[in-house]
């Protein structure tokens, strides 16, 4: 069984900062890729950004240049760290992890409100 578990939401003010985390636990034994997405109300979930294990980022255009996406592979655990953070931010914000073997794991998601 694998566990995912995001924290680190909440409200701020635009302009703000957000640093998100997301472990996983149990029964892993290598994990691929990390990667966030977020869903607004009323629209459709969409990716935010992944890492791979070695390193490799991607970012969605709505975010370059304000989000950055790193991990610690010896915690499991992934975070984003958010600044300039718009009001267009306001999501739940939801961390998937990709084992090697090609499963995939949903964590229960994290608010994330970005006040005007």
């Amino acid at each position: 069984q694998v566990q995912v578990v995001e924290s680190g939401g909440g409200l701020v003010q635009a302009g703000g900062s957000l640093r998100l985390s997301c472990a996983a636990s149990g029964s892993i034994f290598s994990i691929n890729a990390m990667v966030w997405y977020r869903q607004a109300p009323g629209k459709q979930r969409e990716l935010v950004a992944g890492i791979t294990k070695g390193g490799s980022t991607n970012y969605a255009d709505s975010v370059k240049g304000r989000f950055t996406i790193s991990r610690d592979n010896a915690k499991n655990t992934v975070y984003l760290q958010m600044n300039s953070l718009k009001p267009e931010d306001t999501a739940v914000y939801y961390c998937k992890i990709i084992l090697a073997a090609g499963q995939n794991y949903w964590g229960r998601g994290t608010q994330v409100t970005v006040s005007s």
